[in-house]
């Protein structure tokens, strides 16, 4: 994979959604001819009256089941409705929006399930609650079956081939395992688990997310060598280690995600091997440089509002919170379907430090005021 994949994690409110029924002319003619009828209620309306999974405008889902998987994570068993294609990569994630107090609460998660052509029509995404994760501990502990949230289709470059290279590592720890669940799942139902070396890390044993789920395939598949390692009593795995482990390490395809540390570590030892090209990491977050200055006030032009924010905060989190239905796709700096104008003022990469000028299109999710800035949106 020639970049990283990151997920940012961002309080957000309700957000431009990607238009389902574009997909499909006829189905938008026909959409406006109703529409013109059945004024002042679209046919959207109607059709979120008689099923809320009906809509053409927006992708949404069901939660139909809540699987706890230890102690502080849980499997959300999701039935995508109208506009979900079943047929994403597996490694790949999603954008959940869930309604809380009166707002629309955003964030991006694995799925661990396998891509699929028939059978149940459902997704799974499975969630870590974190001690500063608002929404996750709400999806651990509070969401019910027969919540409707809302979706956004699947993306990600941290995806697993079809056919599956010859040899394969997989180095996770953590929640860092949920999008190789799915990976492991799919190779699974493809009968491709030919050669499969995974170590993954966890406090303790009772830790280990799908720890039933990895023992049978451990158990079924001669190919398949799980190697669980409980850093709470053994410490954390030192990669320069590695050619104890895993020693033909530098021939596989290797897989990579869990903390910051150990994806640097990887990112180092591949290099240093001359290996890089067959390392793929996912990052579940950012690395953000230091924050500088003290932000200043964003005025959204063409919306008629303004926000004051700090320096960490993001132009697009800013704006959401102002009520600007603020573009977007992945929410971290690579789709760049959120840049917009700077007309006045500068704003700066939250990633890198550099400042934009007047006249710069800048990436709204990554980038934060550095002064007073005006932007075309």
């Amino acid at each position: 994979m020639a970049k990283n994949e990151v997920k940012i994690a961002a309080n957000v409110a309700d957000t431009i959604r990607p238009a389902v029924a574009s997909r499909n002319p006829g189905w938008q003619a026909l959409r406006t001819i109703a529409g013109r009828i059945t004024t002042p209620l679209l046919p959207d309306d109607y059709l979120k009256l008689a099923n809320p999974l009906w809509s053409a405008r927006e992708l949404r889902g069901r939660v139909v089941e809540v699987r706890r998987e230890t102690v502080d994570s849980a499997t959300l068993v999701i039935k995508p409705g109208w506009g979900f294609r079943f047929d994403y990569e597996p490694g790949q994630y999603i954008g959940i929006g869930v309604l809380m107090d009166g707002r629309w609460r955003w964030r991006s998660y694995s799925l661990t399930s396998a891509p699929i052509t028939g059978g149940s029509r459902t997704i799974t995404i499975t969630v870590k609650a974190m001690p500063e994760g608002f929404l996750s501990s709400h999806l651990v502990g509070g969401v019910t079956p027969g919540t409707i949230v809302r979706l956004a289709a699947p993306q990600g470059n941290f995806v697993m081939p079809d056919p599956a290279p010859a040899s394969v590592l997989f180095l996770t720890a953590g929640s860092g395992i949920t999008p190789v669940m799915s990976m492991l799942r799919t190779l699974a139902r493809r009968d491709q688990i030919g050669d499969v070396v995974h170590v993954h890390s966890a406090p303790t044993d009772s830790d280990v997310m799908f720890a039933d789920e990895l023992s049978r395939l451990h158990e079924v598949h001669d190919g398949y060598r799980l190697t669980v390692r409980a850093t709470r009593t053994e410490g954390r795995l030192d990669l320069s280690q590695l050619d104890q482990t895993v020693p033909d390490w530098r021939d596989r395809q290797t897989w990579a995600c869990g903390p910051e540390g150990m994806l640097d570590d990887a990112q180092r030892l591949w290099s240093a091997s001359g290996r890089s090209e067959r390392l793929h990491l996912e990052r579940f977050a950012a690395s953000r440089a230091a924050a500088h200055g003290t932000g200043g006030t964003v005025t959204f032009e063409r919306s008629g509002r303004s926000a004051t924010v700090d320096a960490a905060t993001s132009l697009m989190d800013a704006g959401e919170q102002a009520g600007v239905r603020m573009p977007f796709g992945c929410r971290m700096g690579i789709c760049q379907s959120c840049v917009v104008g700077l007309l006045e003022g500068h704003v700066r990469d939250l990633r890198t430090g550099v400042e934009h000028e007047p006249g710069s299109r800048v990436q709204t999710c990554v980038s934060a005021a550095s002064g007073d800035c005006v932007l075309d949106v």
